[in-house]
Parts: C-alpha cells; structure tokens; sequence
C-alpha cells in the first residue's frame, strides 16, 4: 500500500505544492509530515522514503530524532506528532511523550517553516492530567525513578491540604508532591492527586520548570487567592515551602 501511495504522490506532484505523507511505523499510521514539492525537478527523497527510518533520522525508539516541528536528515521532510521525540527541558534529553497538547504545538512550528517563516520548538516537561472517577491526577517534571536513572540528587515533600479554604463549602482533599534538586534547590518535578479543582494546579509547577525556577523562588510567586479557589497558602506553594525548609533548614 505506501508502495502505491508513493506513485501516487510521484505522479501528482506537478499539481500540489506541498505533498502529503504518512509515516508508518511498525505498521501503524503515527502522524503525518510534509514534503516541500517542487514540479520542476524529481524528488529522490520521495522515492527514497521507505529507507527514511534507515537514514539515521530514527532513534533507539525507532522515532524521529529531530527537535520536533523540525527538519530531520532527508532534506525537506519535517516531523510532527507522535512520531517523533520532543526535548525535555530538565533532564535535557530526548523525550518522547504523545500527547495532542504537544502534537499540536510540533504542527504549529512545522507549519510556519513549511510555509516560509522560522519557528523553534524548545522543549516540554511532561505535562500531564487525567481523571479517575472523581479523581483528578497530574504530573510534570521528572519522577523519582527518572532522576535516579538520570543520576540527580533530589529531595521531595508530600503534603495534604483542602482545594478551598477549610472552612468553605466543597472543599476538597488535595495531595501534592514536590521534588527538587539537592544543592541548587532547582524545581525538578510534581504530582498531584485530589478532589475536583486539584489536578490544573500542575500548571503552577510546569510553568515554574519552564521558567527553571528554584523552589524558594516558588514561595514567592503572586498566585490567586479566595476562599473558594484557595486556601491562603495554595497547595501546591506550601509543598515547595516543605522541599526548601529541607533543603535549607534554615530558610522558611
């Protein structure tokens, strides 16, 4: 079948400027690039796409290795989606992580260069949410089994609080964990387990790894605050107050 699709696309090349292609990966349509056509001139790279994974653009996980939303090896070919490794931020390493939120930011970047202008993509840090029953469960950042194949240091805290102020109505359970770099106190990582109104303070976390920020610079972050959404100290801040007391017994 990708053997016709590419005769296919061969033959109607004089009449797209850009041609459509599916990559296939043990079987599995993963995500779909585009390659730049020009009318005038044949396209090898289209003839040779079969050998595409065989060029030194794939990986250990048989994914594309390139900086996502950019070129890869074969001239004129870009990867998006799920077919291919992002950058994690704090390990600095490949990654790889299929999620819409990240397929979608790859495409935006692969089609601003496809188009003529100039975009990068700098990375991801795992971000993640979900819901089970009622539920709600996050993560970014690093785990504890990551740093320690990664070899970093890391101290953690666990703390439970309320979604709102105690006092108020509907307040919910709210589990948050922090983990953070031995020495320079830099934010590694987050999970989250609650009640309804837990799970998006993740993004309180992922913006901070972002940002790389330490968790004594967390303490001081400016967050919302009213009885219905928060307690006066939010979840999320008092488990970096937790890390960094341990980290620094001094400092609270």
């Amino acid at each position: 079948m990708l053997r016709k699709l590419l005769h296919w696309w061969q033959e109607s090349r004089s009449s797209f400027w850009f041609v459509p292609a599916v990559v296939v990966l043990d079987a599995v349509v993963l995500a779909i690039v585009l390659i730049t056509v020009d009318a005038t001139v044949d396209l090898p790279v289209v003839e040779q796409w079969p050998l595409l994974f065989d060029s030194g653009a794939a990986g250990a996980r048989g994914l594309l290795t390139a900086v996502a939303g950019s070129m890869i090896t074969v001239a004129g070919i870009w990867a998006a989606g799920d077919c291919a490794e992002s950058f994690h931020l704090v390990s600095r390493k490949p990654f790889y992580i299929a999620l819409g939120t990240v397929a979608n930011r790859h495409g935006r970047v692969a089609g601003i260069n496809l188009g003529g202008g100039y975009a990068t993509f700098p990375g991801v840090v795992g971000t993640a949410v979900t819901k089970i029953c009622q539920v709600e469960v996050a993560r970014t950042g690093l785990q504890e089994k990551e740093l320690r194949k990664l070899g970093i240091e890391w101290e953690s805290a666990v703390i439970k609080s309320r979604t709102k102020a105690g006092y108020y109505p509907g307040a919910g359970a709210i589990t948050v964990k922090v983990l953070a770099e031995r020495g320079s106190g830099r934010l590694l990582g987050g999970q989250i387990v609650g009640m309804e109104g837990s799970a998006k303070r993740i993004d309180v976390l992922a913006t901070a790894l972002h940002a790389g920020f330490t968790v004594e610079e967390m303490i001081h972050l400016d967050l919302g605050y009213a009885p219905p959404f928060s307690p006066v100290w939010d979840p999320v801040v008092i488990a970096a107050r937790v890390v960094a007391k341990k980290l620094s017994p001094s400092a609270d």
